[in-house]
């Protein structure tokens, strides 16, 4: 679930954070990576569960329609598509889901039970919604299309849970959209007989992704000092204080990833600090970072100080 360029926008708010402690710690400020990393997992358990929890809005309306005083034929026969629907009960009787649910003590929803509230007051006014519980006996692929429009268009995009999300965990903002994506893919995939695993993806995409945070983190604070003279031995006409703090970290991250990571591409390194810059620092920043970082790797080339492994990696 976690691509690199995500992990390298994880390790630059790491350091960004290292750099404007009073008291910054290394070794603290790695399980701060890895916790923020990790977190990303509970994040997507909570939104899966978040469908759960609006199915069970509709379930308490259903009783409460039922037991009304001057109920309607409607009210006394209402449709149950969505509180039986195939793909909520496959994800409600997963074992293995319930239990990542009580290990990482995601009870959200039932105790900030408004949300789903609000987005089930929100579903109910929502034609599609109710064109689905018109179905006769809707089969699964139906069901499964029901339930990725819920997703992507009422719980994903609705401000309120945005704003709780952030509320609860400022590293989730970053997160979201990848974990939206994420969830919706699942649910595209989903068989009848889907077994756990399809479920929850790897946080990691293997074991070099893990160790690549760390390294870069650890690597760009052990080496600051000889970063920084780099830098400012490449840049004659800016003084430190001229240049955006998180340019700096960008540039600082690419040199050591130039230096230290002979597997990346050089290449890759600098698109991907392109990308990263027009997204979290300012308009001018990818230029600036673009020239500064082309022209720092081909004098590092010309001394051989990058050596990149495997074939078409220079």
């Amino acid at each position: 679930m976690l691509t690199r360029r995500h992990i390298r926008v994880k390790v630059l708010q790491a350091l960004y954070a290292y750099n404007n402690q009073n008291q910054a710690n290394l070794k603290e400020q790695d399980k701060f990576l890895i916790k923020s990393m990790e977190k990303m997992l509970d994040l997507y358990l909570l939104m899966l569960s978040c469908m759960l929890s609006v199915r069970d809005q509709a379930e308490n309306f259903l009783e409460i329609s039922k037991n009304k005083h001057l109920a309607t034929e409607e009210d006394k026969k209402p449709s149950r598509n969505f509180i039986d629907n195939q793909v909520l009960l496959l994800l409600e009787n997963n074992r293995h889901f319930e239990e990542l649910l009580k290990k990482h003590k995601l009870n959200n929803w039932q105790k900030d039970h408004e949300y789903s509230q609000i987005l089930f007051r929100e579903l109910r006014q929502n034609a599609t919604y109710q064109n689905y519980l018109t179905l006769q006996n809707p089969t699964f692929k139906q069901d499964q299309e029901f339930i990725v429009y819920l997703y992507s268009e009422i719980i994903a995009p609705n401000d309120q849970v945005y704003e709780y999300l952030e509320d609860t965990q400022i590293t989730w903002t970053d997160d979201f959209p990848i974990v939206n994506t994420a969830i919706v893919k699942v649910l595209k995939a989903l068989k009848p007989a889907s077994h756990s695993e399809k479920w929850v993806p790897n946080l990691y995409k293997n074991e070099d992704d893990k160790q690549f945070a760390s390294q870069l983190l650890q690597k760009t604070i052990t080496e600051d000092d000889m970063l920084m003279n780099e830098i400012e031995g490449k840049t004659p006409n800016w003084d430190r204080e001229r240049i955006a703090e998180l340019d700096l970290i960008l540039i600082k991250m690419a040199i050591t990833e130039f230096l230290h990571f002979p597997s990346i591409p050089v290449k890759v390194t600098i698109n991907e600090y392109l990308e990263i810059a027009k997204e979290y620092s300012t308009p001018k920043s990818s230029l600036f970072i673009n020239g500064l970082l082309d022209k720092m790797s081909k004098e590092y080339s010309s001394e051989n100080k990058i050596n990149k492994t495997g074939r078409g990696l220079k």
